[in-house]
């Protein structure tokens, strides 16, 4: 086989590249940051620095914080979509909602961002404008929802709870102030805390 030289990039191209690693790059940070710091305390700066760029270069990118906070919470609902998506592999439903929450409460416990924004949050108003985010959230809620009405026909889940009510009540575990206090006392370990938050869930949720 005849080795050959691939043509070098046109610097169009190159700059094409750069210009969009660093946007995920910033993208990636807002994730992170709005998870440690909520949308209210984070600041551009604060992105900007993570990523160790300019805060005139990160403009470039994002007109502003409202746009760069709606870019990363769409990464984070398209990145809870792959993982739902992931859990379709012929396990019963009951399992595979058991496998969500406990995501939700690893990532909780890893001051990731929620799914859902708390209500007083000012990140709820970009989010109602952010069609990215808006679509990857109704694939999300369109395959629990299945997932639902599968286990409350199967009898894991208690018929008589409109599946919209469970799906809230599954997205609420993901801001659960239980796992906080848990941790808090130092006396359970993270598997063990994840554990008893799950359990106390689904007992509630269960048909009896």
């Amino acid at each position: 086989m005849i080795a050959t030289t691939p043509p070098p990039a046109r610097e169009g191209s190159f700059k094409a590249r750069m210009h969009q690693q660093r946007e995920e790059a910033l993208v990636h940070a807002a994730s992170r940051l709005l998870g440690e710091k909520g949308f209210d305390a984070m600041t551009v700066d604060d992105v900007a620095y993570a990523v160790g760029i300019a805060k005139a270069s990160l403009y470039k990118h994002f007109p502003g914080k409202d746009e760069l906070c709606a870019a990363a919470m769409a990464h984070i609902a398209r990145r809870m979509d792959a993982f739902v998506r992931s859990l379709d592999d012929g396990r019963p439903a009951i399992e595979r909602l058991w496998a969500l929450v406990r995501r939700s409460l690893e990532l909780q416990l890893d001051d990731a961002m929620p799914l859902l924004p708390s209500r007083n949050s000012s990140l709820r108003e970009p989010l109602a404008a952010c069609e990215d985010y808006q679509s990857a959230l109704a694939a999300v809620n369109q395959r629990v929802l299945g997932w639902i009405a599968e286990a409350q026909a199967s009898g894991h889940l208690a018929a008589g709870w409109p599946a919209e009510v469970v799906l809230c009540a599954i997205h609420a575990r993901s801001a659960d102030p239980m796992l906080e206090l848990l941790q808090s006392t130092g006396r359970y370990a993270r598997e063990e805390i994840v554990e008893r938050v799950l359990v106390t869930c689904f007992d509630g949720l269960k048909a009896r």
